[in-house]
């Protein structure tokens, strides 16, 4: 096969560059880049491991985060202080001791990891097994004195009737790939059971309680709610529902009070990196732009006017929270039931069309849900949808020059050369230092580029109405497979083929037709043998995937990273803090990666079969790299319980559809030379085969992954037995599922110990209570804070919260919301998820903030609220704090709360909680039931887990002492 070529005169330089276009990948570099791929990708990944092992033993802050932070339950299983101590517990480690330490969603993830790997073994065995041979002998005359690397590739078999092996090859390939999907489809399936069956699933809240959206006006209530789930008619038993409230904007009030405590850290920390020597000036900053007090753009005092920003705002969210219940409801809310099986029973029933035109579906974990986006009409997420696929349209034509220039000239330096004569001669001159800078620089700055583009999808779902942070990462890794697979195979591969043969086909002047001369260039054989030429660039691009492997099981961009913010910016305590928190795992870009390296591979393995066993040494060394990230440093920020599943499967039968695409090309390009067209007939049946088999599947399995139970509920026995006492009360339904906003704790700014005795020179602001009634405004009840190295004297630093430097660590502050939301997967890594209810244990004023469990005391009421009255449904419905009843219970019950609980929802403490932890008298012995387990942290925020011990378990399981609730000065 041949492509057509422009012929231009000497000097042309734009005749050239149109040229260049039309065939950017005949290189004579191509054997020689894919040797330097080859040595550099292998001796850098060697290199890089060796470091991985020689550092890993000393820092555990990087290398095993999870092993240092995570209870009992979740701990990693232990690794020697060796060179090779990681590996054991790597092998000896199964896939159900990954479900029960990292979660579902990890082990789904390393379940697919080594399915990819077992597929492209068994590919490569079909694929150069029997494509190499065929493509070696049947290779005619115009294959002498072409390279090795290229004689594997079909482009010297034109005509031949051996493409009858590519037809077999598909078949196989495709029965490859769905026997290992079909496998692993059970596999998940029964994972889903026992995850079903789990006691983390039995106990928790979300598993038995109902989201309906899409509410209409006249059923925004909490018995609108019963209401209309009483027409579906799958239950015969009342649920607990709770409409939702407006909080206006009280997010976007907090969303900017946390900005600002951020901005005023990193003033105070830059201002007092060095105590001893405080720069001559006074750091400045621009005013808000919300804040109306202030000229646009006016620069003030960053110190003293952030502090009194951060005061306004607490002062304004108070007020918001306050008067929140005499809002109108929203066109959501959630109806829990009493057994697992009602709620899914009636999800299902529901699941294709809810009575009055709402959307029911089962509830998410509270902290999956994207509140913002709750409200949204179906009409509104429709057009945003379709204003979000606008977007990637129009930044996937704006990649296309860039990514064209890059396949042009960076995949091809020779093509540079010819526009610059003075690198022509460099290029000559250096051969093989070219050939290793063309086969590193342009796979790496394509992967640069997609660095950025799974922040940029992520606000676009968002935008969309995703509802929970999981679907808005499912929706991500759609969006980064297609924006991909498009630019690189169909822009980046195709685009100077069909440029090539359009301008062929323009410079045919022989021809007396358009007819003939589109005839004449061939069209298809043009394309083949374009993607023949770039397999080179694909085989370079995956090799460098070995080194991207290794450098994330190095960590080394934290790693290094972390010791230049430490050694020479300024870090803030809470960023200090935040670099010692494990990381949470990026799913989405993950999966896309995979998902990618294997499309690229089945497009290219019937033009270049060496792609096969590039891909399946990758997948082997990542399913085995990826599993020590899971157990040891990453964490799973959102819990889906295995719900990729499904968008993966259908992405891997897309990838199969395309290397069906890819052979079709190849039998009907030579088959334009006469050859018996029953080869284009016998692949025809693939798709229809294909799309048969998802079919199967879904059918057969997709049911019992999503709902515990189908048809008419039946009550779980043994949960009722164990949960009579709960009934209607033990739900608090409206607390735990109550917008974040109206009990999150507020931040409050931290400095560094070493700079506290330079806090009363630099902030002119009462640093200490004046009066009873503020503390420089920031509550209504205010104790001083007490200083940890002088046991009864106050720190006198209000407004600011004081950290020493051995307590910048994420240890000590992992119970605290604003550190736990972000870096503590829920809570369950440390043994206090919030959504589990735990029966009979005793009662507890965190409900929202630290664990699960269920108050046994009266609580306070919504339906009994004057403004309420209408919304009363069977039982008390509780909601979170902020819910207010009359104009009195604001002074009684205010944000700030004089009880000093975190508890949005939570009523007065029994008198036996507030003296639980009551010192003692004297010498007396300590209380048998108060076992010496913990220690407090600094400032009084929860238990440091000594050495033996376990939080979230046995007696000292939760912390009810009175310095353990107050808060200092959140609200």
């Amino acid at each position: 096969m041949t492509s057509s070529t422009i012929t231009c005169k000497d000097g042309d330089t734009a005749c050239e560059f149109l040229s260049l276009l039309a065939t950017p990948f005949a290189s004579e570099l191509a054997t020689d880049t894919f040797y330097a791929s080859l040595a550099t990708s292998f001796g850098l990944t060697i290199a890089i491991a060796g470091l991985f092992c020689f550092l890993r033993p000393y820092n555990n802050v990087v290398y095993a985060p999870r092993a240092k932070h995570a209870d009992s339950k979740h701990a990693p299983p232990p690794v020697e202080k060796g060179l090779f101590g990681w590996i054991p517990p790597l092998i000896r480690t199964k896939e159900q001791q990954l479900v029960e330490k990292v979660g579902l969603d990890a082990a789904i993830f390393m379940r697919f990891t080594r399915m990819l790997r077992n597929i492209f073994l068994a590919l490569t065995v079909v694929g150069c097994g029997i494509l190499i041979p065929v493509n070696l002998i049947a290779a005619n005359s115009t294959a002498k004195g072409t390279s090795f690397f290229l004689r594997l590739t079909p482009q010297y078999m034109y005509g031949s009737q051996a493409f009858w092996a590519y037809v077999v090859a598909a078949y196989l390939f495709d029965t490859i790939i769905c026997f290992f999907l079909w496998t692993n489809y059970r596999a998940v399936a029964r994972l889903r059971r026992a995850y079903f069956d789990s006691p983390e699933y039995q106990r928790s809240l979300h598993a038995r309680t109902l989201m309906l959206t899409d509410l209409p006006k006249q059923l925004r209530t909490d018995e609108g709610i019963v209401k209309v789930i009483e027409e579906v008619k799958a239950s015969n038993e009342m649920p607990r529902a709770a409409i939702a409230r407006n909080v206006k904007d009280l997010p976007e009030l907090i969303e900017e009070h946390e900005e600002t405590v951020r901005k005023l850290e990193e003033y105070l920390a830059k201002y007092l990196k060095n105590p001893n020597k405080l720069p001559s000036k006074r750091p400045m900053c621009k005013v808000s732009k919300n804040d109306k007090g202030y000229t646009k753009g006016q620069k003030v005092d960053a110190i003293e006017y952030l502090t009194a920003r951060i005061k306004e705002l607490e002062l304004e969210i108070k007020e918001v929270r306050e008067s929140v219940d005499k809002r109108n409801a929203m066109s959501y809310g959630f109806a829990s039931y009493e057994s697992i099986s009602e709620a899914h029973s009636t999800a299902y029933v529901a699941r294709k069309k809810a009575p009055e035109g709402t959307i029911i579906r089962l509830a998410p974990k509270p902290n999956d849900l994207v509140w913002k986006n709750l409200k949204m009409a179906k009409k509104e997420r429709n057009w945003q949808n379709f204003i979000n696929n606008l977007w990637v349209a129009l930044l996937t034509l704006v990649w296309i020059a860039p990514n064209i220039l890059i396949s042009v000239f960076l995949s091809n330096l020779a093509h540079l050369g010819k526009l610059w004569p003075a690198f022509q001669t460099n290029l000559e001159a250096h051969t093989k230092w070219w050939a290793l800078v063309q086969g590193v620089a342009s796979p790496a700055i394509t992967t640069a580029f997609y660095y950025f583009l799974p922040a940029i999808f992520r606000r676009l779902c968002i935008k969309g109405g995703d509802v929970t942070k999981t679907s808005r990462e499912r929706h991500v890794m759609h969006k980064l497979f297609s924006f991909f697979v498009l630019n690189n195979l169909i822009v980046f591969s195709l685009f100077s083929a069909i440029f090539g043969y359009v301008t062929a086909v323009i410079n045919s002047s022989k021809h007396d037709s358009a007819w003939e001369a589109i005839v004449e260039n061939q069209p298809f054989q043009s394309i083949v043998t374009t993607l023949c030429s770039v397999s080179p660039y694909w085989i370079s691009w995956l090799l460098q995937r070995n080194l991207g492997a290794a450098v994330d099981l190095s960590q080394l961009v934290k790693l290094i990273w972390g010791s230049i913010s430490r050694r020479f910016l300024a870090p803030t305590p809470r960023q200090l803090i935040e670099l010692s928190a494990p990381q949470p795992f990026d799913y989405a870009g993950y999966y896309n990666y995979f998902l990618f390296y294997s499309t690229v591979a089945m497009c290219f393995a019937a033009l270049q079969p060496l792609v096969l066993p590039v891909t399946a040494f990758y997948f082997f060394m990542d399913s085995f790299l990826k599993k020590y990230l899971l157990l040891y440093v990453f964490i799973t920020k959102y819990e889906s319980g295995g719900m990729f599943w499904r968008t993966l499967f259908n992405r891997m039968l897309v990838l199969a559809l395309l290397g069906n695409v890819v052979i079709a090309l190849l039998v009907v390009a030579q088959g334009l030379a006469g050859v018996n067209w029953g080869m284009l007939a016998a692949l025809g049946p693939l798709p229809f085969l294909i799309l048969a088999f998802k079919w199967y599947c879904a059918h057969t399995f997709d049911d019992q992954i999503h709902y515990y139970q189908k048809g008419k509920a039946m009550r779980d026995s043994e949960y009722m037995a164990g949960s009579e006492h709960m009934k209607r009360k033990g739900d608090r339904v409206g607390v735990r599922f109550g917008h974040p906003v109206l009990y999150k704790p507020l931040m409050t700014p931290m400095v560094s110990a070493k700079s506290q005795h330079l806090l009363k020179t630099i902030y002119s602001g009462r640093t200490s209570m004046d009066d009873n009634a503020t503390i420089a405004g920031y509550s209504d009840v205010y104790m001083d804070s007490m200083d940890a190295n002088a046991p009864g004297k106050t720190t006198g630093a209000a407004p600011f919260e004081i950290v020493n430097e051995n307590q910048m660590d994420f240890e000590h502050f992992k119970n605290r919301p604003e550190f736990r939301d972000e870096a503590g997967g829920d809570g369950e890594l440390y043994g206090h998820a919030q959504d589990i209810i735990r029966p009979g244990t005793p009662g507890t004023m965190t409900t929202m903030t630290r664990t699960g469990t269920i108050d046994t005391y009266q609580s306070r009421s919504r339906s009994e609220s004057r403004e309420s009255e209408r919304t009363k449904v069977g039982g008390e419905t509780e909601y979170p704090r902020g819910y207010h009843q009359t104009p009195s219970a604001l002074r009684e019950h205010s944000p700030t709360g004089s009880d000093f609980s975190t508890d949005a929802g939570a009523g007065p403490e029994p008198k036996e909680s507030l003296v639980a932890s009551a010192a003692r008298m004297g010498r007396s012995p300590p209380p048998p039931q108060l076992p010496a387990l913990y220690a407090p942290t600094p400032g009084g925020y929860g238990p440091i887990r000594t050495p033996g011990s376990t939080p979230g378990e046995g007696v000292g399981e939760e912390e009810t002492s009175y310095d353990y609730f107050r808060r200092g000065r959140n609200l």
